[in-house]
């Protein structure tokens, strides 16, 4: 084995192959190609790869780390590399009779369909969802994430409000979901657990297989999976963790960045740090350095690196978000047109995904190709779930809400009074839905609710028959176009388009699926997919900029990175109800800022229109701890300073609960005139059709007006630079003749 590639302290580690290991590794320090030769290390001694779990935190990390032990090993086939739910799905696929009422081909619900199921539940009892939904999911997920059963929640959640409600509902949930043979995602984590504490000859099996396992992005993890882990490592204790509690920004789902504090002591684990960096340069590394050494939560560790010394973060200020995106626009055009870089290389980060309108406005009238990471998933499109509910209905004869879904989509004359009809029968006999309809003929109903029931009954057979014979992939292609799906999406509308594009992509997707994992497993590939984010089919030869919510892009790294939206309430995100996690805010800057490789932009404005109203905004403290030893900018906007609204001032105690409470932090306010001048802006700038000539885009047409006094927007299509919109009180316009 050629050590050379590795430095001196991820050599020392990726040689320590016994006993407990931590490894803190900073951003960009090397920790995927250490796992990986460690593994290879392993192997080389004489290990089976059988016998080794390597625990991802996406499934993009798995896929990479697979592919780059298959260039080093010869055969890893039987090696498990994968997330943990993913493994937990893998060993509940397997063992998941030995836990009464549920069968290997359950199926896994994700987000949306888990509020579909709570709010029917509550809808059924004559209480309004919207109420209580939130909810009752963030506790029904805070007590499984915390190992609890819901015999453990009674007694544990008894003083939370609303209590008796919401442990109904939750009981209701879990009685819903075993007798459709269905887990949410958090049930594939604490069903496991209970699996094999339940179960020890189980246990053994998997504790005696996986002789050698590593974890990584530890600090990510939750209570329930450092269960999960000692429960597998408790027969060879050879355990591999490498963690960053610096990139710890998964707490408001459950990481607990103490797991690490625990694994030390709970193993007495040896420590190694890798402090190097090979990503960033040194300006963008000191930067990151000097944000995050204001958390006191943290190891003390040093980010440095031999990289070269980069060229200036720059920052700026703009007067509102349409301000901001035309900044990152004309800059991300000037960055490929003139510094020879590719779309590619350019990723723009938010802290909300209601931020990301605005640039994906801009970039059309800019032909900025971009793809969107962390807003609706693709298998969350309604069309897709249409086409998946089809298939799971052939893969778990159990799941009556798959079968609700499309008993009527697309459109065969089944109302709510025949599919209550249904249900009622169904009850009544102690019958599946799924085994009444494929034997309706032989039903004790009336001939008018069988003759309602049997286009949908010939198609359930027809597909079921389908799949048998012909597999995963053709019968995904029989779904769409046997049962009308395609048809419905026929006219040509930009919706139709979009959609019939989706459709052919997951087809697509479905056959490369099954000719790289060489199976036509329908189960394995609902499995797959279930699991997936939308980050795991982000490609970098795709020429297109990245626009991406920061949780999203966690593990990715780009040669320029603009963060946008640096502002008090924003970023860090507060809270009115004063539950903030500021240092968890600043790691998830320092992941943002450390992402780039070679430009680092930080933009925020000072005003911004978000939730149906525009705001003053106060800039983030952020901004402050990154740049305290650079001189302050200036504002490289337009005259802007007419803009900000007479009340700004007084508005501030108002918001006041965002920013003085337990951060005890107190917000830069941007130097207000004396007086504040209410721009007089005439008439003829405020109607649609009036012709208006600007000095840099043109001439254009006024298309439509919004907003009242200094903040009153016009959205105007110039004949050069298409439609965009602008605040008239700064706008240089001028109304033209015909």
């Amino acid at each position: 084995m050629d050590w050379s590639i590795l430095n001196q302290e991820q050599r020392q580690a990726a040689q320590c192959t016994k006993g407990a290991v931590l490894v803190t590794a900073g951003a960009g320090s090397g920790k995927t190609r250490l796992l990986t030769y460690r593994i290879f290390n392993i192997i080389e001694q004489g290990a089976n790869p059988y016998n080794i779990l390597a625990i991802t935190f996406t499934n993009k990390a798995a896929n990479e780390m697979k592919s780059r032990l298959s260039q080093l090993a010869p055969d890893i086939s039987h090696m498990w590399v994968m997330t943990f739910h993913a493994l937990c799905s893998r060993i509940l696929r397997a063992n998941i009779d030995r836990l009464n009422g549920y069968n290997r081909y359950f199926s896994i619900y994700d987000d949306n369909d888990q509020t579909r199921v709570i709010k029917n539940i509550l809808s059924e009892r004559n209480i309004d969802p919207d109420r209580y939904l939130k909810t009752i999911q963030y506790l029904m997920s805070e007590s499984k994430n915390n190992g609890l059963t819901l015999e453990d929640f009674a007694i544990q959640y008894s003083d939370a409000p609303n209590f008796d409600l919401i442990y109904e509902v939750y009981e209701a949930y879990e009685k819903h979901m075993k007798a459709n043979n269905a887990l949410d995602f958090d049930d594939l984590l604490i069903k496991t657990k209970i699996l094999l504490e339940s179960n020890s000859d189980v246990l053994e099996h998997y504790a005696k297989r996986f002789e050698y396992i590593s974890v990584d992005e530890f600090q990510d993890t939750n209570k329930i999976q450092y269960q999960l882990i000692k429960l597998l490592a408790s027969y060879h204790k050879n355990i591999f963790i490498v963690g960053d509690e610096d990139q710890s920004i998964y707490g408001w789902r459950g990481a607990n960045i103490d797991n690490i504090k625990d694994f030390i002591k709970d193993f007495d684990a040896k420590i190694f740090k890798l402090e190097q960096n090979y990503r960033s340069t040194k300006k963008i590394l000191e930067a990151a350095n000097r944000l995050i050494s204001r958390n006191v939560n943290r190891l003390s560790k040093k980010l440095w690196t031999n990289n070269e010394d980069g060229v200036k973060i720059e920052r700026y200020t703009a007067f509102y978000e349409g301000e901001e995106s035309e900044y990152v626009a004309s800059a991300i055009k000037s960055l490929v047109d003139y510094a020879g870089y590719n779309y590619s290389d350019i990723a723009v980060l938010v802290r909300l995904n209601a931020l990301t309108q605005n640039f994906e406005e801009k970039f059309l009238s800019y032909n900025i190709p971009y793809e969107v990471f962390g807003g609706i998933k693709f298998y969350f499109r309604k069309e897709i779930k249409d086409i998946l509910a089809y298939l799971t209905v052939i893969a778990n004869p159990d799941d009556e809400n798959a079968i609700l879904r499309i008993i009527n989509f697309p459109r065969r004359g089944i109302g709510s009074k025949t599919i209550e009809k249904l249900q009622s029968y169904c009850i009544e006999q102690n019958i599946k839905i799924r085994d009444a309809l494929l034997d309706l003929e032989n039903q004790n109903m009336s001939a008018e609710l069988i003759n309602k029931l049997k286009p949908f009954a010939d198609i359930l057979r027809d597909i079921i028959d389908f799949y048998n014979h012909n597999g995963l992939q053709k019968v995904a292609e029989y779904i769409v176009e046997h049962t009308g799906m395609w048809d419905l999406y026929s006219q040509d509308t930009e919706d139709n388009f979009n959609k019939r594009l989706n459709i052919n992509q997951l087809l697509s997707s479905i056959a490369s699926y099954v000719a790289d994992n060489q199976t036509d497993d329908l189960n394995e590939y609902l499995t797959s997919i279930s699991l997936q984010s939308d980050i795991d089919t982000y490609e970098e030869q795709s020429n297109k900029v990245t626009i991406a919510t920061i949780h999203s892009v966690k593990g990715l790294e780009f040669n320029m990175v603009f963060i946008t939206g640096l502002e008090e309430g924003i970023f860090p995100l507060l809270r009115t109800s004063g539950d903030n996690d500021i240092e968890e805010e600043r790691r998830l800057m320092y992941v943002a800022m450390t992402r780039a490789k070679k430009r680092l932009y930080i933009t925020n404005c000072r005003m911004r229109y978000l939730y149906g109203k525009r705001e003053d905004r106060f800039q983030s403290r952020f901004l402050n701890e990154v740049f305290d030893d650079e001189p302050k900018p200036k504002i490289q906007h337009s005259d802007s300073s007419y803009g900000y609204n007479s009340h700004s001032l007084e508005k501030t105690q108002k918001t006041s609960v965002l920013y003085n409470n337990k951060s005890g932090y107190t917000p830069i306010i941007h130097k207000q005139p004396d007086k504040i001048k209410t721009i007089d802006i005439g008439d003829n700038l405020k109607t649609s059709g009036a012709k208006v000539i600007h000095k840099a885009y043109g001439k254009g047409v006024i298309l439509s007006v919004s907003g009242e006094g200094n903040n009153t927007i016009a959205k105007i299509d110039f004949e050069k630079v298409g439609i965009k919109k602008l605040i008239l009180a700064i706008a240089p316009l001028e109304v033209v003749d015909d």
